[in-house]
């Protein structure tokens, strides 16, 4: 009972004390709500009317690129056909918006095209998330410096791509490496 009415004077206090703050800081603190509650205003309208249309719009010419990727028209895929864009013109108008697939399509169609360094900066900007197409990309990017003949570079992205998924594919990724070690004359990490 004793600390019960020793503490009501220091809550009142506290209470008095909060009070004195909010009427001498009330403008300041309704003028910083008011920012707050209009920035967050702004990106929301940013996100609806300007990113997400954007996106829909990126998914929209990315679909027949896809459609002449699956049909291995390499260079329309690419380059589009003058009437849709193709992965390259998309990356350069939406960039990131656009998903990450984009940059797996573009870097896999250079370097059919035989394009290596393109082909590489293509692969290495793909960042997804799924497991098996981050692996394949990297095994890609091996088969790039193979064909620049940078040989331990090939080696250590084949490593990575059977590392990063064990799957079927993983074995192929294996074989690549013992052929590029082969290929660097250390037979023993080909063996391995």
């Amino acid at each position: 009972k004793n600390q019960n009415i020793e503490t009501a004077p220091n809550v009142g206090e506290a209470v008095s004390k909060a009070e004195l703050f909010f009427k001498e800081n009330g403008k300041k603190l309704s003028v910083a709500a008011i920012a707050v509650a209009a920035v967050a205003l702004i990106i929301i309208a940013v996100s609806q009317f300007y990113v997400k249309p954007l996106k829909a719009e990126a998914a929209n010419q990315t679909f027949t690129a896809e459609q002449y990727f699956r049909e291995r028209k390499k260079e329309k895929a690419l380059n589009g056909d003058g009437n849709i864009l193709g992965f390259a013109q998309i990356i350069d108008e939406y960039g990131k918006k656009a998903g990450a697939s984009v940059y797996f399509y573009a870097g896999v169609c250079e370097l059919q095209n035989g394009n290596w360094e393109q082909a590489i900066n293509y692969l290495e900007n793909y960042k997804g998330t799924d497991a098996i197409l981050a692996a394949r990309a990297k095994a890609c990017i091996g088969d790039a410096y193979v064909g620049l003949e940078n040989y331990s570079k090939a080696l250590a992205c084949f490593e990575a791509a059977a590392a990063e998924a064990d799957n079927l594919f993983a074995a192929t990724y294996l074989l690549k490496a013992g052929a590029v070690a082969e290929k660097l004359g250390d037979d023993a990490k080909a063996l391995s």
